[in-house]
Protein backbone atom coordinates (compact mmCIF):
# COMPACT_ATOMS: atom_id res chain seq x y z
CA UNK A 1 0.00 0.00 0.00
CA UNK A 2 1.53 3.43 -0.99
CA UNK A 3 2.25 5.35 2.27
CA UNK A 4 -0.16 8.11 3.30
CA UNK A 5 0.62 11.74 2.64
CA UNK A 6 2.72 13.25 5.80
CA UNK A 7 0.31 15.28 8.27
CA UNK A 8 2.94 17.14 9.77
CA UNK A 9 3.13 21.07 9.21
CA UNK A 10 5.57 21.00 6.15
CA UNK A 11 9.26 21.93 6.42
CA UNK A 12 8.32 23.72 2.95
CA UNK A 13 4.82 25.75 2.82
CA UNK A 14 2.35 23.43 1.37
CA UNK A 15 1.19 23.88 -1.86
CA UNK A 16 -2.36 22.83 -3.46
CA UNK A 17 -2.08 21.22 -6.69
CA UNK A 18 -4.71 22.80 -9.07
CA UNK A 19 -6.20 20.50 -11.52
CA UNK A 20 -4.59 21.44 -14.47
CA UNK A 21 -2.61 19.32 -16.65
CA UNK A 22 0.87 20.19 -14.79
CA UNK A 23 -0.66 19.85 -11.68
CA UNK A 24 -1.92 15.90 -12.19
CA UNK A 25 0.97 15.72 -13.65
CA UNK A 26 2.91 16.82 -10.16
CA UNK A 27 0.16 14.35 -7.98
CA UNK A 28 1.49 11.84 -9.99
CA UNK A 29 5.10 12.38 -9.66
CA UNK A 30 3.58 12.39 -5.79
CA UNK A 31 2.03 8.52 -6.74
CA UNK A 32 4.99 7.17 -7.99
CA UNK A 33 7.12 8.34 -5.11
CA UNK A 34 5.71 7.36 -2.73
CA UNK A 35 4.87 3.70 -4.58
CA UNK A 36 8.79 3.25 -4.98
CA UNK A 37 9.41 4.50 -1.68
CA UNK A 38 7.09 2.43 0.28
CA UNK A 39 7.56 -0.81 -1.67
CA UNK A 40 10.62 -0.45 -3.98
CA UNK A 41 12.77 -2.04 -5.25
CA UNK A 42 10.04 -1.98 -8.77
CA UNK A 43 10.03 -2.03 -12.17
CA UNK A 44 8.36 0.76 -14.19
CA UNK A 45 5.62 -1.80 -14.73
CA UNK A 46 5.27 -2.85 -11.47
CA UNK A 47 4.55 1.19 -10.80
CA UNK A 48 2.15 1.40 -13.59
CA UNK A 49 0.42 -1.39 -12.17
CA UNK A 50 -0.42 -0.15 -8.43
CA UNK A 51 -0.89 3.27 -9.15
CA UNK A 52 -3.25 2.58 -12.56
CA UNK A 53 -1.69 4.29 -15.06
CA UNK A 54 0.08 3.39 -18.17
CA UNK A 55 3.54 2.14 -19.04
CA UNK A 56 4.46 4.86 -21.50
CA UNK A 57 2.96 7.57 -18.43
CA UNK A 58 5.10 5.58 -15.50
CA UNK A 59 8.33 5.59 -17.77
CA UNK A 60 8.14 9.74 -18.68
CA UNK A 61 7.44 10.23 -14.84
CA UNK A 62 10.24 7.98 -13.70
CA UNK A 63 12.40 9.60 -16.03
CA UNK A 64 12.04 13.10 -14.72
CA UNK A 65 12.53 11.56 -11.45
CA UNK A 66 15.63 10.31 -12.27
CA UNK A 67 17.07 13.14 -13.58
CA UNK A 68 16.18 15.15 -10.65
CA UNK A 69 18.19 12.88 -8.59
CA UNK A 70 14.87 11.55 -7.11
CA UNK A 71 15.19 7.89 -8.19
CA UNK A 72 17.34 5.66 -9.11
CA UNK A 73 18.10 2.45 -11.47
CA UNK A 74 19.50 -0.38 -9.86
CA UNK A 75 19.71 -2.56 -12.51
CA UNK A 76 18.14 -5.41 -14.29
CA UNK A 77 15.14 -7.18 -12.00
CA UNK A 78 15.34 -10.44 -10.38
CA UNK A 79 16.10 -13.22 -12.66
CA UNK A 80 12.45 -15.47 -12.77
CA UNK A 81 10.45 -13.33 -14.15
CA UNK A 82 8.22 -13.94 -16.89
CA UNK A 83 9.20 -11.72 -20.19
CA UNK A 84 12.23 -8.94 -20.71
CA UNK A 85 13.28 -8.11 -17.06
CA UNK A 86 13.19 -4.21 -16.82
CA UNK A 87 15.10 -2.24 -14.30
CA UNK A 88 14.63 -2.43 -10.71
CA UNK A 89 13.86 1.56 -9.29
CA UNK A 90 14.25 2.64 -5.75
CA UNK A 91 14.57 6.07 -4.13
CA UNK A 92 17.97 7.50 -4.15
CA UNK A 93 20.74 7.29 -1.51
CA UNK A 94 21.71 10.45 -2.71
CA UNK A 95 19.95 13.62 -2.87
CA UNK A 96 16.93 15.16 -0.65
CA UNK A 97 17.92 14.91 3.23
CA UNK A 98 15.44 15.96 5.52
CA UNK A 99 17.23 17.68 8.60
CA UNK A 100 15.26 16.63 11.99
CA UNK A 101 16.06 18.80 14.88
CA UNK A 102 15.40 18.89 18.57
CA UNK A 103 15.39 21.40 21.91
CA UNK A 104 15.15 19.43 24.99
CA UNK A 105 14.93 20.57 28.86
CA UNK A 106 18.81 18.93 28.46
CA UNK A 107 19.24 18.24 25.56
CA UNK A 108 19.57 18.95 21.64
CA UNK A 109 19.85 17.14 18.72
CA UNK A 110 19.93 17.19 14.74
CA UNK A 111 19.83 14.07 12.38
CA UNK A 112 19.99 13.73 8.60
CA UNK A 113 17.97 11.24 6.82
CA UNK A 114 17.86 9.96 3.35
CA UNK A 115 14.76 9.07 0.71
CA UNK A 116 15.94 5.96 2.53
CA UNK A 117 15.06 6.99 5.96
CA UNK A 118 18.36 6.09 7.27
CA UNK A 119 20.33 8.24 9.21
CA UNK A 120 23.03 9.52 7.78
CA UNK A 121 24.53 12.25 9.79
CA UNK A 122 23.87 12.83 13.86
CA UNK A 123 25.32 15.25 15.93
CA UNK A 124 23.74 15.91 19.89
CA UNK A 125 24.71 18.29 23.16
CA UNK A 126 23.80 17.56 26.23
CA UNK A 127 23.01 20.39 29.09
CA UNK A 128 20.29 22.14 30.65
CA UNK A 129 18.43 24.67 28.74
CA UNK A 130 15.95 25.27 31.52
CA UNK A 131 15.81 29.23 31.64
CA UNK A 132 18.59 30.05 29.51
CA UNK A 133 17.64 32.88 27.20
CA UNK A 134 16.51 32.05 23.66
CA UNK A 135 19.41 33.70 21.99
CA UNK A 136 22.36 30.95 23.16
CA UNK A 137 20.04 28.10 22.37
CA UNK A 138 19.16 28.69 18.70
CA UNK A 139 22.71 29.89 18.16
CA UNK A 140 23.98 26.26 19.44
CA UNK A 141 21.28 24.53 17.71
CA UNK A 142 22.37 26.33 14.58
CA UNK A 143 25.68 25.13 15.16
CA UNK A 144 24.23 21.63 15.10
CA UNK A 145 22.36 22.25 12.21
CA UNK A 146 25.58 23.61 10.34
CA UNK A 147 27.53 20.36 11.33
CA UNK A 148 24.95 18.03 10.01
CA UNK A 149 24.64 19.60 6.93
CA UNK A 150 28.19 19.64 5.91
CA UNK A 151 28.24 15.98 7.00
CA UNK A 152 25.16 15.03 4.75
CA UNK A 153 26.62 17.02 1.61
CA UNK A 154 29.83 14.83 1.89
CA UNK A 155 27.41 11.74 1.46
CA UNK A 156 25.75 13.80 -2.05
CA UNK A 157 22.78 14.99 0.46
CA UNK A 158 21.34 18.59 0.16
CA UNK A 159 18.71 19.55 2.73
CA UNK A 160 15.36 19.79 1.73
CA UNK A 161 14.10 21.33 4.88
CA UNK A 162 14.48 21.48 8.58
CA UNK A 163 11.88 20.71 11.03
CA UNK A 164 12.15 21.27 14.96
CA UNK A 165 10.34 19.94 17.29
CA UNK A 166 10.23 21.46 20.57
CA UNK A 167 8.28 20.86 24.26
CA UNK A 168 5.83 23.84 24.08
CA UNK A 169 2.83 24.67 22.64
CA UNK A 170 3.61 26.47 18.70
CA UNK A 171 1.09 28.80 17.08
CA UNK A 172 -0.01 27.45 13.98
CA UNK A 173 2.36 29.53 11.73
CA UNK A 174 5.00 26.67 12.11
CA UNK A 175 7.86 29.08 13.70
CA UNK A 176 6.52 30.75 17.23
CA UNK A 177 6.66 28.95 20.53
CA UNK A 178 3.78 30.28 22.32
CA UNK A 179 4.81 28.49 25.87
CA UNK A 180 7.01 26.12 26.67
CA UNK A 181 6.68 26.22 30.73
CA UNK A 182 9.61 23.95 31.07
CA UNK A 183 11.72 25.96 29.27
CA UNK A 184 10.36 29.14 30.80
CA UNK A 185 10.24 30.10 26.82
CA UNK A 186 7.10 32.34 25.76
CA UNK A 187 6.19 33.97 22.26
CA UNK A 188 9.66 33.03 20.89
CA UNK A 189 9.49 33.28 17.35
CA UNK A 190 12.32 30.30 16.38
CA UNK A 191 11.77 30.98 12.25
CA UNK A 192 13.81 34.55 13.22
CA UNK A 193 17.01 32.65 15.11
CA UNK A 194 17.02 29.68 13.25
CA UNK A 195 19.02 29.38 9.54
CA UNK A 196 17.06 30.46 6.82
CA UNK A 197 18.61 28.99 3.98
CA UNK A 198 15.97 26.00 4.23
CA UNK A 199 12.72 25.96 4.61
CA UNK A 200 11.64 25.57 8.31
CA UNK A 201 8.96 24.15 10.48
CA UNK A 202 8.35 23.94 14.07
CA UNK A 203 6.21 21.41 15.93
CA UNK A 204 5.42 20.10 19.69
CA UNK A 205 8.01 17.04 20.40
CA UNK A 206 4.64 14.95 21.20
CA UNK A 207 3.23 15.90 17.49
CA UNK A 208 6.43 14.80 15.53
CA UNK A 209 6.83 11.09 18.46
CA UNK A 210 2.91 10.38 16.79
CA UNK A 211 3.77 10.90 13.54
CA UNK A 212 7.24 9.09 13.84
CA UNK A 213 5.23 6.04 14.83
CA UNK A 214 2.75 6.35 12.92
CA UNK A 215 5.29 6.46 10.11
CA UNK A 216 7.83 3.75 11.60
CA UNK A 217 6.22 1.82 13.96
CA UNK A 218 5.49 -1.84 13.30
CA UNK A 219 1.42 -2.58 13.05
CA UNK A 220 1.18 1.00 14.39
CA UNK A 221 -2.80 1.40 13.70
CA UNK A 222 -3.92 4.79 12.28
CA UNK A 223 -6.27 6.08 15.69
CA UNK A 224 -4.49 6.14 18.62
CA UNK A 225 -3.32 8.15 21.59
CA UNK A 226 0.64 8.84 21.60
CA UNK A 227 2.13 9.71 24.99
CA UNK A 228 5.75 11.09 24.69
CA UNK A 229 7.14 11.47 28.41
CA UNK A 230 10.30 12.80 29.08
CA UNK A 231 10.78 15.81 32.16
CA UNK A 232 7.29 17.36 30.85
CA UNK A 233 4.77 14.95 28.79
CA UNK A 234 3.16 15.28 25.84
CA UNK A 235 -0.02 13.40 24.33
CA UNK A 236 -0.81 13.46 20.30
CA UNK A 237 -4.01 12.13 19.17
CA UNK A 238 -4.35 10.51 15.85
CA UNK A 239 -7.18 9.39 13.73
CA UNK A 240 -7.34 7.73 10.59
CA UNK A 241 -3.73 8.82 10.23
CA UNK A 242 -4.39 12.41 10.92
CA UNK A 243 -2.96 13.72 13.64
CA UNK A 244 -5.69 16.11 15.98
CA UNK A 245 -4.61 19.79 16.31
CA UNK A 246 -7.33 21.71 17.61
CA UNK A 247 -8.45 24.84 16.79
CA UNK A 248 -5.00 26.89 18.09
CA UNK A 249 -2.99 23.81 17.66
CA UNK A 250 -2.63 22.94 20.91
CA UNK A 251 -4.11 19.27 21.34
CA UNK A 252 -2.49 17.15 23.69
CA UNK A 253 -1.24 19.13 26.45
CA UNK A 254 -1.85 15.98 28.81
CA UNK A 255 1.14 16.72 30.93
CA UNK A 256 -0.64 19.83 32.25
CA UNK A 257 -4.16 17.72 33.14
CA UNK A 258 -4.76 17.80 36.95
CA UNK A 259 -4.63 14.79 38.76
CA UNK A 260 -4.99 16.04 41.64
CA UNK A 261 -6.10 19.56 41.51
CA UNK A 262 -4.55 20.55 45.16
CA UNK A 263 -1.23 19.19 44.52
CA UNK A 264 2.10 20.41 43.85
CA UNK A 265 2.53 23.82 41.96
CA UNK A 266 3.47 23.36 38.27
CA UNK A 267 5.48 25.84 35.74
CA UNK A 268 2.36 26.02 33.91
CA UNK A 269 0.96 28.05 36.72
CA UNK A 270 -1.65 25.37 38.08
CA UNK A 271 -1.18 22.76 40.62
CA UNK A 272 -1.57 19.17 40.54
CA UNK A 273 -0.68 18.65 36.58
CA UNK A 274 0.24 14.94 35.67
CA UNK A 275 3.81 16.12 35.51
CA UNK A 276 4.01 17.07 38.41
CA UNK A 277 3.42 12.84 39.16
CA UNK A 278 4.54 11.48 36.09
CA UNK A 279 7.65 13.29 34.60
CA UNK A 280 11.07 12.04 34.95
CA UNK A 281 11.94 14.66 37.90
CA UNK A 282 8.46 13.74 39.85
CA UNK A 283 9.90 10.40 39.93
CA UNK A 284 13.22 10.84 41.05
CA UNK A 285 12.00 12.53 43.40
CA UNK A 286 9.48 10.36 44.60
CA UNK A 287 11.87 7.57 44.35
CA UNK A 288 14.70 9.11 46.63
CA UNK A 289 17.57 9.61 43.87
CA UNK A 290 19.40 12.03 42.60
CA UNK A 291 19.36 13.90 39.11
CA UNK A 292 21.68 12.20 36.64
CA UNK A 293 22.33 12.41 32.96
CA UNK A 294 20.73 8.73 32.52
CA UNK A 295 17.83 9.71 34.43
CA UNK A 296 16.07 6.56 32.98
CA UNK A 297 18.96 4.34 33.37
CA UNK A 298 19.00 5.22 36.99
CA UNK A 299 15.54 4.31 37.26
CA UNK A 300 16.02 1.11 35.00
CA UNK A 301 18.60 -0.52 36.81
CA UNK A 302 17.37 0.21 40.07
CA UNK A 303 13.80 -1.28 39.86
CA UNK A 304 15.65 -4.12 37.75
CA UNK A 305 17.38 -5.16 41.12
CA UNK A 306 14.60 -4.61 43.01
CA UNK A 307 14.39 -1.56 44.73
CA UNK A 308 11.48 -1.03 46.41
CA UNK A 309 11.40 2.79 46.42
CA UNK A 310 12.16 2.98 42.93
CA UNK A 311 9.47 0.59 42.01
CA UNK A 312 6.85 2.55 44.58
CA UNK A 313 7.33 5.56 42.47
CA UNK A 314 6.90 3.92 39.14
CA UNK A 315 4.07 2.40 40.21
CA UNK A 316 2.68 5.70 41.36
CA UNK A 317 3.37 7.45 38.08
CA UNK A 318 1.79 4.62 36.39
CA UNK A 319 -1.49 5.17 38.17
CA UNK A 320 -1.26 9.28 37.64
CA UNK A 321 -0.85 8.58 33.81
CA UNK A 322 -3.58 5.62 34.08
CA UNK A 323 -5.71 8.08 35.80
CA UNK A 324 -5.19 11.73 33.16
CA UNK A 325 -5.16 8.75 30.07
CA UNK A 326 -8.56 7.58 31.41
CA UNK A 327 -10.53 10.77 30.73
CA UNK A 328 -8.74 11.61 27.13
CA UNK A 329 -9.86 7.36 26.36
CA UNK A 330 -13.56 8.14 27.15
CA UNK A 331 -13.89 11.12 25.39
CA UNK A 332 -11.60 9.76 22.39
CA UNK A 333 -12.38 6.15 22.16
CA UNK A 334 -8.81 5.76 20.48
CA UNK A 335 -7.56 1.80 19.14
CA UNK A 336 -5.12 2.33 21.42
CA UNK A 337 -2.44 3.92 23.64
CA UNK A 338 1.50 4.16 22.60
CA UNK A 339 3.76 4.82 25.70
CA UNK A 340 6.57 6.58 23.91
CA UNK A 341 9.62 8.93 24.63
CA UNK A 342 12.31 8.22 27.89
CA UNK A 343 9.56 6.21 29.90
CA UNK A 344 8.72 4.10 27.32
CA UNK A 345 12.31 2.23 28.80
CA UNK A 346 10.19 2.64 32.32
CA UNK A 347 7.67 0.36 30.89
CA UNK A 348 8.04 -3.22 32.45
CA UNK A 349 7.33 -0.66 35.90
CA UNK A 350 4.60 1.52 34.37
CA UNK A 351 2.24 -0.44 32.80
CA UNK A 352 0.96 -2.37 35.17
CA UNK A 353 -0.55 0.55 37.43
CA UNK A 354 -1.38 2.23 34.28
CA UNK A 355 -3.35 -0.73 32.65
CA UNK A 356 -5.42 -1.47 35.92
CA UNK A 357 -6.07 2.70 36.58
CA UNK A 358 -7.51 2.64 32.45
CA UNK A 359 -9.23 -0.53 33.22
CA UNK A 360 -11.01 0.42 36.24
CA UNK A 361 -11.83 4.14 34.88
CA UNK A 362 -12.79 3.48 31.46
CA UNK A 363 -16.87 3.37 30.30
CA UNK A 364 -16.12 0.51 27.61
CA UNK A 365 -13.77 -2.19 27.28
CA UNK A 366 -10.12 -1.58 28.51
CA UNK A 367 -7.57 0.31 26.12
CA UNK A 368 -4.95 -1.66 24.84
CA UNK A 369 -1.75 0.36 25.65
CA UNK A 370 1.89 -0.92 23.84
CA UNK A 371 5.45 1.10 24.26
CA UNK A 372 6.83 2.58 21.32
CA UNK A 373 10.15 0.92 20.12
CA UNK A 374 11.29 4.52 18.86
CA UNK A 375 11.79 5.23 22.49
CA UNK A 376 12.95 8.55 23.22
CA UNK A 377 14.16 9.06 19.29
CA UNK A 378 10.81 9.85 18.10
CA UNK A 379 10.33 13.30 18.24
CA UNK A 380 13.68 13.87 16.63
CA UNK A 381 13.12 10.74 13.53
CA UNK A 382 9.47 12.16 13.25
CA UNK A 383 10.85 15.62 12.93
CA UNK A 384 13.16 14.76 9.81
CA UNK A 385 10.88 12.19 8.57
CA UNK A 386 8.29 15.03 8.23
CA UNK A 387 10.50 17.06 5.78
CA UNK A 388 11.11 13.69 3.74
CA UNK A 389 7.62 13.01 3.36
CA UNK A 390 7.25 16.94 2.63
CA UNK A 391 9.37 15.68 -0.93
CA UNK A 392 7.62 12.34 -1.74
CA UNK A 393 4.32 14.71 -1.58
CA UNK A 394 5.56 17.33 -3.78
CA UNK A 395 8.55 16.16 -5.53
CA UNK A 396 8.71 18.57 -8.33
CA UNK A 397 8.55 21.91 -5.82
CA UNK A 398 11.48 19.92 -3.87
CA UNK A 399 13.66 20.05 -6.77
CA UNK A 400 12.62 23.41 -7.88
CA UNK A 401 13.44 24.89 -4.95
CA UNK A 402 16.48 23.71 -5.18
CA UNK A 403 17.87 25.37 -8.28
Amino acid sequence: MTAPPHEARPARPGRALPDTQQGMRRRNLSRVMHTVSAEGPLSRAAVASRIGLTRAAVSSLVDELIRSGLLEELGPERPGRVGRPGSALAVSAKGPAGIGAEVGVDHLAVCAVDLRGRIRARAVRYGSNRGRSLEPVTEQLTGLVRTVVAEAEVEGLWPAGLAVAVPGLVARDGRTVVRAPNLDWHDADLGALLPSDVPLAVDNEANFGALAELWLGDGTPRDFLHVSAEIGIGAAVVVDGRLLRGTRGFAGELGHVPVHPDGPECPCGGRGCLEQYAGEKAVLRAAGAEPVEDRVGLLAGRAAEGDEAVRRALREAGTALGIALTGAVNLLDPESVVLGGALAGLAPWLLPSLRDELARRTAGPACPVSVSELGPQGPLLGAAHSVIRGVLDDPASAVAERV
